[in-house]
């Protein structure tokens, strides 16, 4: 089509809206004038000025695809989606949530909507001996036997996000309903803002690369600022982030529009400009310079509990920390393992999709090497990536971990609907914005019971899947207790699929083929 054919185009379909309009009736002239002077000028721009290809070939026409480009996200999730297609949460999980928040029926009718023979599928077997999980059992102390302050943690707890990726009222919601429910708030790597301390929960200190709030004006650690803040009394533990599943060696990430005065001032950094982190540590360096970190920041705080989180990415690394634990006799309270499908606010694609192992393998794997080492009951383990129900908690714990953090869940709580827009600091339910007309919307008091009730009522599904199994202990699960589907007719528990090790297997000289070679390319000294 030539550009006068275009032209021509343009002009007649305009022309014989208007001669229509002004046919039909008088009384609709004015608007039609004006509709067709908007058609007009879109279709002139679009042939003679538009930087866009499809609308020089298809003016004004062109914009209807834009247009319908702009809502397909919300028609697939609302009119198109089944209840169980959807990533990263699905409907099926995110209407668990809200219920579960609002104390709403959480129950379902007519049977389940899973393909209980697809590949990969996970059950677990019941017992006709079912029993109730024992109070004494709840909770999980966490300190080793350097720590003088340990700490008694719920089984289910928020994840780490920041004051910058989430608003002030959010943050102060989360922290709220941990105090209500008696769990923690990991505060991110964005540091101790105000909005953490107004409600008196239990905090988590995140201490990343770039040191935010104990930091020098060069960005490097600065050990006095860590020793005022770590021994408040609200903070009951540390942890050093290594890495974070969604994006790791990346360092984080929080976008210009975001980084607001107050901020600025919290984070010492400018205004207006992307926060970035550094991808590792200037602290330290190597295995060693960890341990003997962790050893510093748990002195400087007191004694209270100090671990580091990563995702597992090359395993002879994190094998490289476990000959560095044997060798210097320091090891950390708890060691928090975070999956490649773990959430953030902003990161690069590739990263996301690409890099770092998942939750339930890198879990796997960190409590065989303590077993093989003879360190697991030295150090706590906490599992952190995608956990929604009580089952998925289940999973995690039989696999490994003692304790569960959850980030994108406890936003849904808050009321997030799963926009995917928490980069854009358009958020549309306040929770993942620096906007203040948008946070300050979110209400607090009525935001943070949802947290608490979501909380307890996942809690109570674990605690009732562990009963249904015949334990009165969640600490009593194991990978045999997992049954992941193969195929059609089989079955493998979870022991069967990935190998365990034997305690202390790592330190004799017959170590299984699936770790042997990267245990012997570790070193104490490096990474």
């Amino acid at each position: 089509m030539t550009i006068m054919q275009r032209v021509f185009w343009v002009v007649s379909i305009g022309g014989g809206l208007l001669s229509w309009g002004l046919w039909s009736s008088w009384s609709l002239a004015p608007w039609l004038l004006l509709i067709c002077t908007a058609y007009f000028a879109t279709g002139i721009y679009d042939l003679y000025f538009s930087t866009h290809t499809l609308c020089r070939l298809y003016p004004v026409a062109a914009h209807l695809r834009f247009m319908l480009e702009f809502i397909r996200p919300e028609i697939r999730q609302y009119f198109i989606a089944s209840n169980t297609e959807e990533r990263p949460f699905n409907r099926e999980e995110r209407n668990l949530v809200y219920r579960r928040a609002k104390r709403a029926r959480d129950t379902i009718a007519f049977g389940t909507e899973r393909d209980l023979l697809e590949t990969g599928f996970l059950s677990i077997q019941h017992s006709l001996n079912p029993t109730v999980v024992k109070p004494e059992h709840e909770r999980v102390s966490i300190g080793g036997p350097d720590c003088t302050q340990p700490y008694g943690a719920a089984r289910f707890n928020i994840s780490a996000m920041s004051f910058g990726s989430l608003s002030g009222n959010a943050i102060r919601a989360l922290n709220r309903g941990a105090k209500l429910g008696n769990f923690f708030q990991n505060t991110g790597e964005g540091g101790i803002s105000s909005y953490h301390e107004m409600e008196g929960g239990d905090l988590v200190w995140q201490v990343g690369t770039g040191y935010f709030g104990c930091r020098t004006v060069e960005g490097n650690f600065d050990l006095e600022k860590f020793r005022e803040k770590a021994q408040r009394p609200q903070v009951k533990m540390i942890e050093v982030k290594l890495s974070q599943g969604a994006k790791p060696a990346h360092g984080g990430m929080l976008p210009a529009a975001k980084v607001s005065e107050e901020i600025a001032r919290i984070r010492e950094v400018p205004v207006g400009k992307a926060c970035l982190s550094p991808a590792k540590h200037s602290a330290f360096d190597g295995p060693k310079g960890l341990l003997e970190f962790i050893a510093q920041l748990r002195e400087a705080s007191g004694g209270k509990p100090v671990g580091f989180k990563l995702c597992i990415g090359v395993r002879s690394e994190f094998m490289s920390i476990c000959k560095a634990m044997l060798k210097t006799g320091i090891t950390p309270d708890f060691i928090t393992v975070d999956g490649a499908e773990g959430g953030t606010g902003a990161a690069p694609v590739e990263f996301s999709n690409r890099l770092g192992k998942p939750c339930h393998e890198g879990l796997y794997f960190v409590h065989n090497c303590l077993i093989g080492c003879n360190l697991r009951d030295r150090i706590r383990l906490i599992g952190s990536a995608k956990t929604a129900t009580g089952f998925h908690l289940l999973v995690k714990i039989a696999l490994g971990a003692d304790i569960v953090n959850a980030g994108r869940t406890m936003m849904m709580a808050l009321g997030c609907i799963q926009s995917q827009s928490c980069n854009t600091n358009h958020c549309p339910t306040g929770i993942a914005t620096q906007d203040p007309a948008r946070g300050s919307a979110l209400d607090v008091e009525q935001k943070s019971a949802r947290v608490r009730n979501f909380q307890e009522a996942t809690l109570e599904s674990f605690f009732h899947l562990v009963g249904a199994m015949g334990l009165d202990d969640p600490g009593e699960l194991t990978a045999r207790h997992l049954q992941r589907r193969i195929d059609d007719e089989t079955t493998k528990h979870y022991d069967e699929i990935y190998c365990p090790l034997q305690p202390g297997e790592l330190l004799s000289d017959t170590i299984h083929p699936n770790y042997a070679e990267e245990w012997d390319r570790a070193s104490a000294e490096r990474f």
